[in-house]
């Protein structure tokens, strides 16, 4: 360290004799020492005002710029130098530097800059205004065709420096991709594959900017997804495939990607990582086949991809993504319901699969997961025998398989989105069901859960499917029995209350549902009715100009229909009801209209 202030003082001295034989002996003593104990030194250069000093000797014709741009590379390592290098002035006369045409003054100007931007603002910000990215980009699209080792190390260098620049920066990244680095960063890839260094820089830089929305497109544009596929099968290391699993994984979310995977092949070497590692109980390995199936079920989102993997039922991928449900791996499991209930978006497909025996094996995976079962498989197998359960052609032969016995048993769940899948799936199968309906509609344990969650307001989706399954199990079966279960458990408010809903296709059934109350059990629902305060309620909606049509004509049916109670006709009588029913006659709404007359007449008649 002695030596090391010898080498500061004779450095100040030499830079103003500009001396080069002298100059290149400091800035090598200098290199020596921060090799040695990079921290110490760098803080003794900081505090030796060197710094500012290095700014002059950034000169292209020098012999030593590369060593002063090492220098300060090496001394931007530190976390503390970075803001320092910025205030010496040091940015613009680097970025100059870039211009130069010596190979190793760009690689140490590239490390220098790099360094100092990484997790930088400040050193960030500089780059960007003395316009360092555009430069750096502009060599690697005419470097990126050249094969040989030195330059493929500049290109590194030039990668890294980028990504030290945007990493975590939205804007930055957002510069970068109007620059037109993500063909270059693709073109690299393809031509410098087997350069280990370089192919991880490409890497990391393509999972920092795929997380950009705005990426996606330009990634889509090139051929990005065969150079992926191309490398993934190359890698055998746990490691190497993870980075690019990373750089999959936000890729994947565009749809056009999404298609562009599965034709490079990606599904294959998926389903491969699969069948080697389902055994294994290493950790890596557990991890890399929940990710590889992970990815599997995101490409199956995209129509595209999961039409040309379902290849009609028939298909390898098809197949094997279905041997995963009986499969004793809890992971492979999930996976596989999920894939059907990505499959199943589709009537064609729906129909296809119930045909051979799917909602059989979702069955008994589900029994399988009934006492202390896995939440995710159980909401996932739900959600792919809900979509299943949405063609009309389906739903008899799924209720005939026994489906709703099976779904029952997990009334007891307490976890939201599985109680959310199973109100979702019944009211699938029960839609134009009439004996499924009623059946289920006289399961006292299901109607007074189904109350129960109507309350459920911390989880707005139980408490919504809630209501609509209660109001469906009315209106489908449109059974005095099942009314009488309803009241009798306390569900008329519910659907009084659901009548108000911000959701237009709610009101609707709710107001649906309670005119078949009125009209088949009048007697037994009365009390409830008034309690819940049914008739305020529709005078509201009626004198609402907001309300659409179809609310405005159910109101006014149910308000006809609710005037064979004395106690409710009281109450209408109370409100006025006439004056706003007059109103409606001349509603642009020729069925509103109609309505209107109609329930004038009567309220008049009554009166």
């Amino acid at each position: 360290m002695d030596n090391l202030s010898e080498t500061l003082k004779k450095l100040k001295i030499t830079t103003f004799d500009q001396t080069e034989d002298s100059l290149e002996g400091c800035l090598d003593c200098l290199l020596q020492a921060l090799a040695q104990n990079n921290m110490e030194t760098s803080e003794k250069i900081q505090g030796g005002g060197i710094l500012q000093l290095f700014a002059s000797l950034l000169i292209p014709q020098s012999t030593c710029t590369a060593r002063v741009a090492n220098v300060i590379a090496e001394v931007a390592k530190n976390e503390f130098m970075r803001t320092p290098c910025v205030d010496a002035g040091l940015i613009s006369p680097l970025v100059h530097l870039l211009s130069s045409k010596d190979q190793e003054v760009l690689l140490q100007t590239g490390r220098a800059l790099g360094n100092i931007c990484y997790d930088s603002h400040e050193g960030r910000s500089a780059v960007d205004q003395a316009g360092g990215a555009q430069i750096v980009v502009d060599h690697l699209k005419s470097l990126c065709s050249v094969a040989d080792p030195a330059n493929e190390k500049l290109l590194t260098v030039f990668c890294g420096m980028l990504m030290n620049y945007s990493n975590e920066n939205d804007s930055l990244q957002a510069q970068l991709i109007n620059m037109g680095v993500i063909p270059t960063l693709v073109k690299l890839l393809g031509i410098h594959y087997q350069n280990t260094a370089l192919t991880e820089m490409c890497l990391v830089a393509f999972g920092n900017l795929a997380e950009l929305e705005s990426s996606k497109e330009q990634f889509a544009s090139t051929n990005i997804a065969e150079e992926l596929v191309k490398l993934f099968k190359k890698q055998m290391e746990h490691d190497k495939r993870e980075m690019i699993f990373e750089v999959l994984a936000p890729l994947a979310e565009n749809d056009s990607i999404k298609l562009q995977l599965v034709e490079a092949g990606l599904v294959e070497c998926l389903l491969e990582i699969v069948q080697q590692k389902m055994e294994s109980e290493k950790e890596d390995d557990i991890a890399e086949l929940k990710t590889a199936s992970d990815l599997m079920v995101l490409l199956l989102l995209g129509d595209e991809s999961m039409q040309k993997l379902f290849e009609g039922g028939k298909g390898n991928v098809f197949q094997r993504v279905l041997s995963w449900i009986p499969s004793n791996n809890q992971q492979l499991q999930l996976a596989g319901a999920l894939a059907i209930a990505n499959f199943a978006r589709n009537d064609g497909n729906c129909i296809h699969m119930v045909d051979h025996g799917i909602v059989e094996k979702l069955m008994s995976l589900l029994d399988r997961h009934v006492e202390d079962g896995n939440v995710t498989v159980q909401h996932a197998a739900l959600s792919a025998l809900r979509n299943l359960a949405i063609p009309v052609v389906n739903k008899a032969k799924m209720l005939s398989a026994g489906v709703t016995g099976t779904v029952l048993k997990f009334l007891k769940s307490e976890m939201p989105p599985v109680q959310f899948k199973l109100l979702g799936t019944l009211r699938m199968l029960i839609d134009a069901q009439a004996e499924a309906a009623q059946q289920l509609g006289q399961n006292v344990k299901l109607v007074e859960r189904l109350v129960e969650w109507c309350d459920a307001k911390d989880h707005a989706g139980v408490m919504g499917e809630s209501n609509r399954l209660l109001s469906a199990l009315i209106r489908h079966s449109k059974s005095k029995d099942v009314i009488k279960t309803i009241v009798q458990s306390g569900g008329i408010k519910h659907l009084v209350t659901m009548a108000t809903s911000e959701h237009v296709i709610m009101q609707n059934e709710a107001l649906v549902a309670l005119a078949l109350i009125t009209a088949l059990e009048l007697g037994t629902a009365e009390k409830d009715l008034e309690s819940a305060k049914l008739v305020q309620i529709l005078h509201r909606l009626l004198a609402d100009e907001r309300s659409a049509p179809e609310i405005k004509y159910n109101s006014m049916v149910l308000i006809c229909a609710v005037m064979g109670s004395e106690s409710l006709y009281k109450e209408i009588q109370d409100l006025a009801f006439i004056d706003v029913v007059s109103k409606l006659r001349s509603h642009e709404n020729k069925s509103v209209a109609q309505q209107a007359s109609l329930t004038e007449q009567r309220l008049t008649v009554e009166s």
